[in-house]
């Protein structure tokens, strides 16, 4: 409130903030000027290779941010005996302009400002500390029952860039500074209304979502995480405290993030460059195997088939059967003279190294091509032996000539034929004898003709490859040579990866660890199993440790709890997600005769508030939908999974709404999305948690019975 003279009184803590909030701005824009004249000493081309490329991380990684504060929270310490200062930075505020509370003069406590990153003024002196500090922890972990050393949290209000209020949260000795608005900083921060891609939620991580957050690098975990809960952003603030906690070891091996779709990576793509960290890779699990051109699709149930974990073995029989015995000795040329190795010998050799291709130790395991490139020089050393048995003395450079002689690569082309992965299954899929013979035992004949082509193609390239296809590949060139890891991984919706997809990503974890994020009441692809210990040990990590996260910070309890009725049905036992807040309108249930005027009518009306818009319908009826709201004036348009820009209206195919947010969601037809796949109730379950603030259904059917149970409650008609 102005006082009587007009003039406008200002609290002297939020003036200090501010002068803190401004000093921090201006250092951040001195430590981008800093990497920006580090000079090339031109020592040599390689030197100044390294540091142009280490100024240009440098920079990236300080990059101006538009809207984005230096600092979000503060924290506040003090000695067990002395009372908690309520005061602002002690570099900005004078004693005398603090509010009651302050602590004696000399007993100021420490004060923390926390932000996404580490800023420093030009004597190096911290202004802001990265929130993935050891020191940071306790702005998220510290409670009223263990403060950890924190006498007092402060949160801020921002509008923009613009600080516009504070929250103070007192731990220890005293009351709260504004108890009539404790916690609403929060609230309004978890509630904003969100246009655009995904943000991070670094200013509102909570207890059970930072303990995931800060686990070891050598930790590998499993988020089982209800709608809302935020797992999915837990996953990708792991990924930036790991970067920052272990960077030289990660900057050597890389992080590598896997989405369901691009559709997701486009709404996620924002979340790691805004923390800083702007050089891990975000990819499906298609771009990951994309090893043949994908142009057909595949029957349901052939598609099932080809995600079995049965195919693996398939797969690497058909491989390393392609090897043959020899039939008649080798003359291998040696500086001049050719050293006859027997043919019983040439088939120990043989034998030795295929049965190298299948030790059950996967460290012992020996590559196809690692294995042809060995029988080379167990060839040429056979010969080198026999010329020193004589008396020669062969030098390695002579060794390696022979091994690459044109004798002993007709040998190998004739007994173990290199191979590329689509062409071995291309063949296999073309040939039914072929297959028969790697299927012995693994696939009966109606599993054989479902794999196998009707009419063989003119050329690998022109084969009508289909996604599961490609997966298959990936996995014959994991066999063929070793698959290049990454020291951490995480894969998100992972309840949906096949048994051969699972296999794809487990051949890039190589020894790093990893991130699993999921939902089993979300799983809705044929694989999708009832507890996560067959998917992790898929992945190649079964002893990984399952992590429920179930506090929904973003979906409305009254929407969480109309999802929830199917939950009996999509995944008994499974423990419910509960929301943190509640919202009576947010849920509304309306039958009508006729989609076309409601629907039109419930979108205007939504458009009316700020935040983004989804109409989500069966896959079937969204260009229907989309022709109906764009004939309308309205700006909507069908998402896609291109990657390419969200409408400001996006009418989202049931298939690609996993993982989205929207702040206002229109399910338009549940039943018949249930009705649209064999998991529809599980693909319906997804679709009505997509909410932030409004879910309206329209539905002309009946809603499946768990759904219609009190429903009334929430018509509008």
């Amino acid at each position: 409130m102005s006082p009587p003279d007009g003039s406008e009184t200002v609290d002297p803590v939020l003036a200090a903030e501010r002068a803190h909030l401004a000093r921090a701005a201006e250092c951040l824009t001195q430590m981008r000027a800093a990497a920006s004249a580090v000079v090339d000493a031109g020592v040599d081309a390689w030197a100044s290779e390294r540091l142009g490329a280490a100024r240009a991380e440098r920079l990236r990684a300080l990059a101006a941010d538009p809207g984005v504060p230096p600092f979000f929270g503060r924290t506040d310490t003090a000695p067990a005996d002395t009372a908690p200062a309520d005061t602002a930075p002690a570099d900005t505020a004078p004693a005398d302009t603090a509010p009651a509370g302050t602590a004696p003069t000399g007993t100021a406590p420490e004060t923390f400002h926390i932000g996404r990153r580490h800023v420093r003024d030009a004597a190096g002196d911290p202004v802001v500390i990265d929130w993935r500090a050891p020191i940071s922890r306790p702005f998220y972990q510290a409670t009223a029952a263990d403060p950890q050393g924190v006498a007092r949290r402060r949160r801020f209000g921002f509008s923009g860039a613009e600080l516009t209020g504070y929250e103070d949260e007192v731990l220890a000795g005293s009351s709260p500074a504004h108890p009539e608005e404790k916690g609403e900083f929060l609230r309004e921060e978890i509630e904003r209304p969100r246009s655009g891609p995904m943000r991070d939620i670094v200013a509102t991580i909570q207890p059970d979502q930072d303990d995931v957050v800060r686990a070891p690098l050598s930790e590998s975990i499993c988020v089982q995480g209800g709608p809302g809960t935020g797992k999915t952003a837990v996953g990708l603030h792991r990924a930036a405290y790991l970067l920052y906690t272990h960077g030289g070891q990660l900057a050597r091996t890389g992080v590598l993030v896997v989405g369901p779709n691009r559709a997701f990576l486009r709404y996620i793509e924002q979340v790691l460059p805004t923390l800083g960290e702007v050089d891990v890779e975000q990819t499906t699990v298609a771009d990951l195997t994309a090893r043949v051109p994908v142009r057909a699709v595949d029957r349901p149930d052939a598609a099932v088939l080809k995600g079995d974990a049965r195919m693996a073995e398939l797969l690497r029989r058909a491989l390393w059967g392609e090897i043959r015995k020899p039939v008649d000795s080798l003359q291998v040329p040696l500086d001049g003279r050719k050293y006859r190795i027997p043919v019983e010998r040439l088939k120990r050799y043989v034998d030795d190294l295929r049965r190298r291709g299948r030790a059950d130790d996967d460290q012992q395991v020996l590559h196809y091509a690692a294995g042809r490139e060995r029988l080379m020089m167990v060839l040429a050393e056979d010969a080198r032996r026999q010329k020193e048995e004589a008396g020669g003395s062969p030098g390695d450079a002579e060794t390696r000539r022979a091994a690459r002689s044109a004798e002993v690569r007709a040998f190998c082309d004739e007994v173990w034929p290199a191979q590329d992965a689509a062409g071995l299954l291309s063949g296999l899929w073309s040939d039914a004898d072929r297959l028969a013979r790697a299927a012995r035992g693994l696939l009966d004949d109606d599993e054989q003709a479902l794999l196998r082509w009707p009419v063989p193609p003119r050329s690998v390239r022109t084969a009508p490859w289909t996604d599961a296809d490609a997966v298959l590949a990936d996995e014959l060139a994991g066999l063929l040579e070793r698959t290049p890891g990454y020291g951490h991984v995480v894969v998100d919706e992972a309840q949906d990866l096949s048994p051969m997809q699972c296999r794809a990503v487990a051949r890039r974890l190589a020894a790093g660890s990893l991130t699993v994020l999921g939902d089993l009441a979300q799983a809705t692809s044929p694989w999708s199993p009832s507890d996560w210990r067959e998917t992790l040990a898929g992945l190649g990590r079964p002893d990984t440790v399952v992590r429920p996260l179930t506090r929904g910070y973003r979906v409305p309890g009254e929407v969480l709890d109309f999802a929830n009725r199917l939950l009996p049905l999509v995944a008994p036992g499974l423990l419910a997600a509960t929301a943190v807040r509640s919202d009576p309108g947010a849920l509304r249930v309306r039958p009508v005769a006729a989609f076309a005027g409601p629907l039109v009518d419930v979108v205007a009306e939504l458009g009316t508030s700020p935040g983004s818009i989804g109409v989500v319908c069966a896959d079937a009826a969204a260009a229907g939908v989309a022709a109906l709201l764009a004939g309308a004036g309205m700006p909507a348009a069908v998402l896609t999974d291109d990657g390419a820009e969200t409408p400001p209206v996006a009418v989202v195919p049931a298939t690609l709404a996993k993982g989205l947010e929207f702040d206002a969601v229109v399910v338009v037809d549940p039943a018949a999305i249930a009705a649209a796949e064999p998991r529809g109730l599980h693909r319906l379950y997804v679709v009505l948690t997509r909410a932030v603030s409004t879910l309206v259904v329209l539905h002309r059917d009946d809603l499946p019975a768990p759904l219609s149970e009190r429903v009334a409650d929430h018509t509008t008609l």
